[in-house]
Protein backbone atom coordinates (compact mmCIF):
# COMPACT_ATOMS: atom_id res chain seq x y z
CA UNK A 1 0.00 0.00 0.00
CA UNK A 2 1.11 3.50 -0.64
CA UNK A 3 2.44 5.22 2.08
CA UNK A 4 -0.24 8.67 3.15
CA UNK A 5 0.66 11.35 5.63
CA UNK A 6 -2.33 10.85 8.08
CA UNK A 7 -0.77 13.85 9.90
CA UNK A 8 -2.12 16.48 7.07
CA UNK A 9 -5.68 15.56 7.96
CA UNK A 10 -7.24 18.43 10.53
CA UNK A 11 -7.16 17.31 13.79
CA UNK A 12 -4.46 14.37 13.57
CA UNK A 13 -0.93 14.87 15.51
CA UNK A 14 2.00 12.35 15.48
CA UNK A 15 0.68 10.14 18.68
CA UNK A 16 -2.88 10.10 16.70
CA UNK A 17 -1.52 8.82 13.32
CA UNK A 18 0.08 5.89 15.27
CA UNK A 19 -2.66 5.08 17.02
CA UNK A 20 -4.63 5.04 13.38
CA UNK A 21 -2.66 2.77 11.74
CA UNK A 22 -2.02 0.75 14.89
CA UNK A 23 -5.86 0.18 14.45
CA UNK A 24 -5.57 -0.60 10.91
CA UNK A 25 -6.75 2.73 9.48
CA UNK A 26 -3.60 3.35 6.99
CA UNK A 27 -4.88 4.46 4.12
CA UNK A 28 -7.09 7.69 3.30
CA UNK A 29 -10.11 5.12 1.83
CA UNK A 30 -10.07 2.85 5.37
CA UNK A 31 -10.07 6.43 7.08
CA UNK A 32 -13.16 7.51 4.54
CA UNK A 33 -15.41 4.52 5.29
CA UNK A 34 -15.58 4.72 9.08
CA UNK A 35 -17.95 6.23 10.83
CA UNK A 36 -17.25 9.65 13.47
CA UNK A 37 -17.75 7.35 16.34
CA UNK A 38 -15.43 4.87 15.27
CA UNK A 39 -13.13 6.48 14.97
CA UNK A 40 -13.49 8.25 17.58
CA UNK A 41 -13.42 5.30 20.20
CA UNK A 42 -10.41 4.25 18.76
CA UNK A 43 -8.08 7.53 18.40
CA UNK A 44 -9.00 8.48 21.46
CA UNK A 45 -10.19 11.80 19.69
CA UNK A 46 -13.70 13.70 20.31
CA UNK A 47 -16.41 13.03 17.85
CA UNK A 48 -16.22 16.54 15.97
CA UNK A 49 -12.47 16.18 15.62
CA UNK A 50 -13.38 12.60 14.22
CA UNK A 51 -15.87 14.10 11.79
CA UNK A 52 -13.09 16.44 10.43
CA UNK A 53 -10.76 13.89 10.07
CA UNK A 54 -13.74 11.21 7.89
CA UNK A 55 -14.59 14.25 5.74
CA UNK A 56 -10.85 15.12 5.04
CA UNK A 57 -10.09 11.42 4.05
CA UNK A 58 -13.02 11.51 1.88
CA UNK A 59 -12.04 14.03 -0.02
CA UNK A 60 -8.29 13.08 -0.49
CA UNK A 61 -9.44 9.23 -1.52
CA UNK A 62 -12.33 11.18 -3.61
CA UNK A 63 -15.03 8.87 -2.69
CA UNK A 64 -18.40 9.66 -1.41
CA UNK A 65 -19.58 12.29 -3.73
CA UNK A 66 -21.82 11.70 -6.65
CA UNK A 67 -21.28 10.28 -9.86
CA UNK A 68 -23.02 9.65 -13.48
CA UNK A 69 -24.38 5.68 -14.19
CA UNK A 70 -21.65 5.65 -16.93
CA UNK A 71 -18.65 6.16 -14.11
CA UNK A 72 -20.85 3.32 -12.01
CA UNK A 73 -20.32 0.83 -14.96
CA UNK A 74 -16.53 1.63 -15.63
CA UNK A 75 -16.23 0.96 -12.00
CA UNK A 76 -18.09 -2.38 -11.99
CA UNK A 77 -16.63 -3.83 -15.23
CA UNK A 78 -13.21 -3.96 -12.52
CA UNK A 79 -15.18 -6.33 -10.25
CA UNK A 80 -14.03 -9.69 -10.70
CA UNK A 81 -16.06 -13.13 -11.17
CA UNK A 82 -14.93 -16.25 -9.18
CA UNK A 83 -15.87 -19.63 -10.82
CA UNK A 84 -17.58 -22.64 -9.08
CA UNK A 85 -16.33 -25.04 -12.04
CA UNK A 86 -19.75 -25.37 -12.32
CA UNK A 87 -21.25 -24.33 -15.54
CA UNK A 88 -24.73 -24.55 -14.55
CA UNK A 89 -24.00 -22.94 -11.22
CA UNK A 90 -22.08 -20.19 -12.68
CA UNK A 91 -24.54 -19.13 -15.21
CA UNK A 92 -26.83 -19.20 -12.22
CA UNK A 93 -25.09 -16.59 -11.22
CA UNK A 94 -24.00 -14.51 -14.05
CA UNK A 95 -20.72 -15.55 -14.33
CA UNK A 96 -19.51 -16.91 -10.47
CA UNK A 97 -19.10 -15.23 -7.13
CA UNK A 98 -18.96 -11.18 -7.65
CA UNK A 99 -16.12 -9.17 -6.09
CA UNK A 100 -17.21 -6.30 -3.77
CA UNK A 101 -19.75 -8.39 -2.42
CA UNK A 102 -21.48 -10.56 0.28
CA UNK A 103 -22.81 -13.64 -1.07
CA UNK A 104 -24.53 -15.67 1.55
CA UNK A 105 -24.64 -19.52 1.56
CA UNK A 106 -27.42 -21.05 3.93
CA UNK A 107 -28.91 -24.40 4.22
CA UNK A 108 -29.09 -27.23 6.74
CA UNK A 109 -26.26 -29.27 8.10
CA UNK A 110 -24.33 -32.09 5.32
CA UNK A 111 -25.55 -29.11 2.78
CA UNK A 112 -22.42 -28.41 1.62
CA UNK A 113 -22.00 -25.18 3.03
CA UNK A 114 -18.62 -25.97 3.78
CA UNK A 115 -17.87 -27.78 0.96
CA UNK A 116 -18.31 -24.54 -0.76
CA UNK A 117 -16.13 -22.48 0.82
CA UNK A 118 -13.18 -24.97 0.65
CA UNK A 119 -13.59 -25.00 -2.87
CA UNK A 120 -13.81 -21.57 -3.68
CA UNK A 121 -10.65 -20.85 -1.74
CA UNK A 122 -9.24 -23.46 -4.01
CA UNK A 123 -10.62 -21.56 -6.84
CA UNK A 124 -9.50 -18.05 -6.07
CA UNK A 125 -6.24 -18.72 -6.40
CA UNK A 126 -6.28 -19.77 -9.95
CA UNK A 127 -5.81 -17.52 -12.85
CA UNK A 128 -7.98 -15.42 -14.22
CA UNK A 129 -7.94 -17.43 -17.52
CA UNK A 130 -9.11 -20.50 -16.32
CA UNK A 131 -11.63 -18.44 -13.69
CA UNK A 132 -9.58 -17.76 -11.03
CA UNK A 133 -8.71 -14.29 -9.31
CA UNK A 134 -4.73 -14.91 -9.06
CA UNK A 135 -5.25 -14.16 -5.10
CA UNK A 136 -4.87 -15.57 -2.00
CA UNK A 137 -7.67 -16.09 1.12
CA UNK A 138 -8.38 -15.37 4.73
CA UNK A 139 -10.66 -17.82 6.25
CA UNK A 140 -12.87 -16.95 9.36
CA UNK A 141 -13.47 -20.39 11.16
CA UNK A 142 -16.27 -20.28 13.96
CA UNK A 143 -17.23 -23.90 13.80
CA UNK A 144 -14.20 -26.01 13.82
CA UNK A 145 -14.63 -26.70 9.54
CA UNK A 146 -11.63 -26.00 7.91
CA UNK A 147 -9.44 -29.00 6.75
CA UNK A 148 -6.44 -28.58 4.51
CA UNK A 149 -6.95 -32.33 3.84
CA UNK A 150 -10.36 -31.17 1.96
CA UNK A 151 -8.27 -28.78 0.57
CA UNK A 152 -5.75 -31.21 -1.27
CA UNK A 153 -8.54 -33.15 -2.07
CA UNK A 154 -9.91 -30.15 -4.32
CA UNK A 155 -6.61 -29.12 -5.75
CA UNK A 156 -6.37 -32.79 -6.90
CA UNK A 157 -10.04 -33.04 -8.25
CA UNK A 158 -9.29 -29.85 -10.48
CA UNK A 159 -10.14 -30.12 -14.30
CA UNK A 160 -6.64 -30.49 -15.67
CA UNK A 161 -6.14 -27.34 -17.63
CA UNK A 162 -6.51 -25.59 -14.26
CA UNK A 163 -4.01 -27.40 -12.88
CA UNK A 164 -1.84 -26.91 -15.84
CA UNK A 165 -2.53 -23.13 -15.46
CA UNK A 166 -1.84 -22.90 -11.83
CA UNK A 167 1.33 -24.79 -12.41
CA UNK A 168 2.43 -22.18 -15.06
CA UNK A 169 0.96 -19.37 -13.37
CA UNK A 170 3.27 -20.39 -10.09
CA UNK A 171 6.08 -21.54 -12.43
CA UNK A 172 6.28 -25.15 -11.08
CA UNK A 173 7.16 -27.50 -13.60
CA UNK A 174 5.58 -30.33 -14.65
CA UNK A 175 1.69 -31.01 -15.69
CA UNK A 176 -1.57 -32.37 -13.88
CA UNK A 177 -0.11 -35.95 -14.02
CA UNK A 178 2.83 -35.28 -12.55
CA UNK A 179 2.57 -35.73 -8.91
CA UNK A 180 5.54 -34.25 -7.38
CA UNK A 181 4.41 -30.83 -9.56
CA UNK A 182 0.68 -31.11 -7.66
CA UNK A 183 2.40 -31.56 -4.20
CA UNK A 184 4.16 -28.75 -4.77
CA UNK A 185 0.68 -27.15 -5.99
CA UNK A 186 -0.89 -27.97 -2.81
CA UNK A 187 1.49 -26.97 -0.29
CA UNK A 188 1.99 -23.24 -2.54
CA UNK A 189 -2.04 -22.99 -2.25
CA UNK A 190 -2.11 -23.93 1.37
CA UNK A 191 0.32 -21.27 1.99
CA UNK A 192 -1.67 -18.46 0.90
CA UNK A 193 -4.77 -19.35 3.11
CA UNK A 194 -4.84 -17.53 6.12
CA UNK A 195 -7.14 -19.49 8.36
CA UNK A 196 -8.03 -17.78 12.10
CA UNK A 197 -10.14 -19.97 14.50
CA UNK A 198 -12.78 -17.83 16.26
CA UNK A 199 -13.85 -18.52 19.72
CA UNK A 200 -16.87 -16.55 20.61
CA UNK A 201 -18.57 -13.60 18.77
CA UNK A 202 -16.32 -11.05 19.79
CA UNK A 203 -13.10 -12.83 18.88
CA UNK A 204 -14.73 -12.93 15.71
CA UNK A 205 -15.43 -9.45 15.41
CA UNK A 206 -12.07 -8.80 15.81
CA UNK A 207 -10.85 -11.27 13.62
CA UNK A 208 -13.16 -9.70 10.43
CA UNK A 209 -11.22 -6.43 11.41
CA UNK A 210 -7.41 -8.09 11.40
CA UNK A 211 -8.59 -9.39 8.09
CA UNK A 212 -8.75 -5.77 6.73
CA UNK A 213 -4.61 -5.35 8.00
CA UNK A 214 -3.70 -8.90 6.36
CA UNK A 215 -5.80 -7.75 2.68
CA UNK A 216 -3.67 -4.17 3.34
CA UNK A 217 -0.45 -5.90 3.44
CA UNK A 218 -0.78 -8.06 0.78
CA UNK A 219 -2.16 -5.93 -1.27
CA UNK A 220 0.91 -4.96 -3.60
CA UNK A 221 1.66 -8.74 -2.99
CA UNK A 222 1.83 -11.40 -6.62
CA UNK A 223 -1.11 -13.46 -4.63
CA UNK A 224 -3.31 -10.04 -2.99
CA UNK A 225 -6.08 -11.20 -1.57
CA UNK A 226 -9.23 -11.74 -3.56
CA UNK A 227 -11.57 -13.83 -0.86
CA UNK A 228 -12.72 -13.63 3.10
CA UNK A 229 -14.66 -16.91 4.07
CA UNK A 230 -16.67 -16.49 6.74
CA UNK A 231 -17.95 -20.42 7.69
CA UNK A 232 -20.23 -19.86 9.69
CA UNK A 233 -21.38 -15.96 10.23
CA UNK A 234 -23.66 -16.88 12.86
CA UNK A 235 -22.92 -19.80 15.13
CA UNK A 236 -21.25 -17.85 17.75
CA UNK A 237 -24.13 -15.29 17.54
CA UNK A 238 -26.76 -17.75 18.02
CA UNK A 239 -25.48 -19.14 20.93
CA UNK A 240 -24.35 -16.16 22.73
CA UNK A 241 -27.28 -13.93 22.50
CA UNK A 242 -30.47 -16.29 23.52
CA UNK A 243 -34.09 -15.23 24.15
CA UNK A 244 -35.80 -12.23 23.10
CA UNK A 245 -34.43 -9.81 25.22
CA UNK A 246 -31.11 -10.28 23.87
CA UNK A 247 -32.04 -10.37 20.49
CA UNK A 248 -31.76 -6.32 19.31
CA UNK A 249 -27.98 -6.40 20.84
CA UNK A 250 -27.12 -9.61 18.70
CA UNK A 251 -28.57 -7.72 15.34
CA UNK A 252 -26.48 -4.48 16.39
CA UNK A 253 -23.13 -6.47 17.03
CA UNK A 254 -24.00 -9.00 14.05
CA UNK A 255 -24.67 -5.43 11.71
CA UNK A 256 -21.20 -3.85 12.59
CA UNK A 257 -19.36 -7.47 11.91
CA UNK A 258 -21.09 -7.69 8.71
CA UNK A 259 -20.21 -3.95 7.78
CA UNK A 260 -16.35 -5.06 8.91
CA UNK A 261 -16.66 -7.54 6.45
CA UNK A 262 -18.49 -5.85 3.64
CA UNK A 263 -15.24 -3.39 4.71
CA UNK A 264 -12.78 -5.81 3.22
CA UNK A 265 -14.56 -6.37 -0.04
CA UNK A 266 -15.05 -3.06 -1.03
CA UNK A 267 -11.32 -1.77 -0.24
CA UNK A 268 -9.44 -4.67 -1.76
CA UNK A 269 -11.82 -5.90 -4.38
CA UNK A 270 -12.23 -9.04 -2.87
CA UNK A 271 -15.15 -11.49 -2.95
CA UNK A 272 -16.91 -12.22 0.34
CA UNK A 273 -18.61 -15.53 1.39
CA UNK A 274 -20.38 -16.25 4.66
CA UNK A 275 -22.35 -19.52 5.59
CA UNK A 276 -25.44 -19.16 7.93
CA UNK A 277 -27.39 -21.90 9.62
CA UNK A 278 -30.87 -22.07 9.06
CA UNK A 279 -34.15 -22.68 11.63
CA UNK A 280 -37.24 -24.58 10.73
CA UNK A 281 -40.50 -22.73 10.97
CA UNK A 282 -43.03 -25.15 12.19
CA UNK A 283 -46.37 -22.60 11.54
CA UNK A 284 -45.34 -23.30 7.74
CA UNK A 285 -48.38 -25.89 6.17
CA UNK A 286 -47.17 -25.27 3.05
CA UNK A 287 -43.40 -24.88 1.32
CA UNK A 288 -40.08 -25.50 2.41
CA UNK A 289 -40.10 -24.78 6.45
CA UNK A 290 -36.51 -23.79 6.70
CA UNK A 291 -35.50 -20.53 6.80
CA UNK A 292 -31.70 -18.28 7.09
CA UNK A 293 -31.17 -16.86 10.97
CA UNK A 294 -29.88 -13.57 10.88
CA UNK A 295 -33.15 -12.07 10.20
CA UNK A 296 -33.65 -8.89 8.06
CA UNK A 297 -29.78 -7.72 9.11
CA UNK A 298 -28.49 -9.76 7.14
CA UNK A 299 -30.98 -10.17 4.26
CA UNK A 300 -30.79 -6.71 3.42
CA UNK A 301 -26.36 -6.98 3.45
CA UNK A 302 -26.02 -9.98 1.05
CA UNK A 303 -25.82 -8.73 -1.82
CA UNK A 304 -26.56 -12.55 -3.09
CA UNK A 305 -28.18 -15.14 -1.18
CA UNK A 306 -27.66 -19.10 -2.05
CA UNK A 307 -29.72 -21.82 -0.89
CA UNK A 308 -28.34 -25.20 -0.55
CA UNK A 309 -30.68 -28.62 0.11
CA UNK A 310 -29.58 -31.89 0.10
CA UNK A 311 -31.24 -34.25 -2.87
CA UNK A 312 -30.46 -38.19 -3.58
CA UNK A 313 -26.80 -39.18 -2.69
CA UNK A 314 -24.18 -36.55 -3.87
CA UNK A 315 -26.26 -34.69 -5.15
CA UNK A 316 -27.36 -30.87 -3.72
CA UNK A 317 -29.51 -27.91 -5.27
CA UNK A 318 -27.97 -25.10 -5.49
CA UNK A 319 -31.20 -22.28 -5.18
CA UNK A 320 -30.64 -18.32 -6.10
CA UNK A 321 -33.08 -16.75 -3.65
CA UNK A 322 -31.98 -13.41 -4.06
CA UNK A 323 -29.69 -11.06 -6.11
CA UNK A 324 -30.15 -7.62 -7.48
CA UNK A 325 -29.56 -8.01 -11.37
CA UNK A 326 -30.07 -12.19 -11.75
CA UNK A 327 -33.64 -13.56 -11.84
CA UNK A 328 -33.98 -16.66 -9.19
CA UNK A 329 -33.32 -20.62 -10.30
CA UNK A 330 -31.71 -23.51 -9.38
CA UNK A 331 -29.32 -25.66 -10.44
CA UNK A 332 -27.31 -29.15 -9.53
CA UNK A 333 -23.94 -30.19 -8.21
CA UNK A 334 -22.53 -32.45 -7.01
CA UNK A 335 -20.22 -32.83 -3.75
CA UNK A 336 -17.65 -35.54 -4.07
CA UNK A 337 -14.27 -36.84 -3.02
CA UNK A 338 -12.36 -34.01 -5.71
CA UNK A 339 -14.38 -31.45 -4.57
CA UNK A 340 -17.64 -29.56 -6.23
CA UNK A 341 -18.62 -31.22 -9.71
CA UNK A 342 -21.29 -30.57 -12.48
CA UNK A 343 -24.34 -32.99 -12.03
Amino acid sequence: MADVDLESLPGVGPATADKLTEAGYDSYQSLAVASPSELSNTADVGESTAGDIVRAARDAADIGGFETGSTVLERRNQIGKLTWNIDEVDDLLGGGIETQSITEVYGEFGAGKSQVTHQMAVNVQLPKEVGGLHGSVIFIDSEDTFRPERIDDMVRGLPDEAIDAALEDREIEGSAGDEEAVDELVADMLEKIHVAKAFNSNHQMLLAEKAKEIAGEHEDSEFPVRLLCVDSLTAHFRAEYVGRGNLANRQQKLNKHLHDIDKVGNLYNAAVIVTNQVTSNPDAFFGDPTKPIGGNILGHKSTFRMYLRKSKGDKRIVKLVDAPNLADGEAVMRVQDGGLMPE
